[in-house]
């Protein structure tokens, strides 16, 4: 009699640092929908602020060479423009210009930071539709919260194929998930600012 054994495969890198990040994720999550983003669009303008903080902070890794080694057409991912028209439509004046709070990021934290980035794209589908009930859309208010035109899915599949595809320590994966959680934190932070 011959048994087998059931073999599962060991989690991806992603799935490891989902894994380490998602109460912090969950906390976000949950004080974003606390905080009633797409009850007007006064509230929507608030969400905005929160975005364009997060994504000035994030904007600069979008260009840095030495993640665009790992990741490639990271340049096509970048929403800070598309936000900072977002903000013009909604509130009917430019937006400030801020600056990145990112800067001296190690690679395995800038990793991080870029997947709460990524991840928050995937996710925009549902926001995009709250935003429509507001009679904001992908050309209006909207912008940054579209899908890639290659589709939100294989967007990211295409970025966790190469994030989980390049030599990294156990070391520098803490590293990379503490850059995540800071991430998270960021914009938790600046929910709690903003949305007073």
């Amino acid at each position: 009699m011959q048994i087998e054994l059931e073999t599962t495969a060991a989690p991806t890198r992603i799935q490891r640092l989902k894994a380490l990040t998602d109460a912090t994720h969950e906390r976000l999550d949950t004080r974003i929908m606390a905080a009633d983003p797409f009850a007007s669009r006064e509230r929507y303008a608030l969400f905005l602020a929160v975005q364009h903080h997060f994504h000035a902070d994030v904007d600069p890794l979008y260009l840095d060479p030495r993640l665009n080694r790992i990741v490639p057409d990271l340049p096509s991912r970048v929403r800070l423009e598309a936000l900072r028209q977002d903000i013009a439509d909604v509130t009917g004046s430019p937006p400030a210009v801020l600056t990145a709070g990112t800067d001296g990021l190690r690679i395995p934290a800038a990793l991080g930071w870029l997947y709460v980035a990524e991840g928050s794209n995937l996710g925009a589908a549902f926001l995009l539709k709250q935003a429509a009930r507001l009679g904001l859309s992908e050309e209006f208010g909207a912008r940054h919260l579209a899908g890639h035109p290659a589709g939100r899915g294989l967007h990211w599949r295409t970025f966790v194929a190469a994030f989980n595809g390049f030599e990294m320590s156990e070391v520098e994966e803490t590293e990379m998930a503490e850059g995540a959680k800071s991430a998270f934190r960021r914009v938790h932070a600046l929910v709690d600012e903003i949305f007073v």
